[in-house]
């Protein structure tokens, strides 16, 4: 009996180890392999900056820009500026990504609204941030109300094609069975059009979040006495380059955040999918 109760132990003891191995490859494998690459480049660029083979005005060093940044959190300045930017990217994001969300809705539904505003939406998609900026500080000046548009014009779009792809693409079959069982137009919207369109609403969502901090850099680099884009714009007048880059990093660092929250918001939401992950 007790050789058995010890070969239940150890074999109880090998799950526990197993599980543990299991749990640590999930959670930080990926993290780690996502590191090996920038952390070579990194070390790269550090060492032929101290040769000499990089220009330090140009391209300064890791550590340099860590110095830069190090003094910018300290002193509270990267702070005040980011949060300002974080503010801007929601408000612009909110009001372009909901007006997005709701006229994909109302064109994916409707053929006449996507003859009548569809061709129009499309030509002023065309146009670029920087051709309106001027625009949006001449009628709104160079207040929050211009930065936040640009950034809504911007989150807008994306929203706006993948809302109105994915309801196109929901499948006619789901349309019978809710014929079938004598859904109203209400409820086949909520209950039917929405969970199977989205998949394509959250990715619109990804892509906005992403635009929406592009169209921030285009709105603060242009008119702005504040923020992480100013903060830039600043720092390359006077030739801070090293601060130039700890902008570079904040913006690629909150970019990360943000997409990471919607692509977990995703995975919580599409649980349901079995779709192909990869080998």
């Amino acid at each position: 009996m007790s050789i058995q109760s010890s070969e239940i132990q150890t074999a109880q003891v090998g799950k526990m180890l197993l599980n543990k191995n299991s749990i640590f490859k999930k959670l930080f494998m990926p993290w780690i392999l996502g590191a090996i690459f920038p952390f070579a480049v990194l070390l790269t660029w550090q060492v032929l900056g101290d040769l000499g083979y990089i220009s330090n005005l140009l391209f300064p060093t890791p550590y340099t820009i860590f110095k830069a940044l190090k003094k910018l959190i300290v002193s509270g300045e990267l702070f005040e500026h980011l949060q300002i930017s974080v503010i801007r990217v929601i408000g612009g994001f909110a009001l372009g990504g909901s007006l997005g969300l709701a006229f994909g809705l109302f064109v994916g539904l409707f053929k006449r609204t996507e003859k009548s505003l569809n061709p129009s939406i499309q030509m002023i998609r065309m146009i670029p941030a920087m051709a309106v900026a001027p625009l949006f500080i001449l009628w709104f000046g160079f207040g929050e109300a211009s930065k936040i548009y640009l950034i809504a014009k911007g989150a807008f779009f994306p929203l706006y094609i993948n809302t109105f792809i994915g309801i196109r693409n929901v499948d006619n079959k789901f349309f019978e069975v809710a014929k079938i069982l004598e859904f109203s137009k209400f409820k086949q919207i909520i209950r039917l059009i929405i969970p199977a369109a989205l998949p394509n609403i959250l990715l619109g969502v990804r892509i906005s979040l992403g635009v929406a901090w592009l169209g921030l850099v285009v709105a603060e680099l242009i008119g702005a006495s504040e923020g992480i884009g100013y903060l830039m714009s600043d720092a390359r007048q006077f030739g801070k380059t090293p601060v130039v880059f700890v902008g570079i990093l904040m913006f690629a660092i909150v970019g990360i955040i943000t997409d990471t929250a919607v692509r977990l918001l995703e995975r919580k939401l599409l649980s349901w999918q079995d779709n192909y992950r990869g080998q």
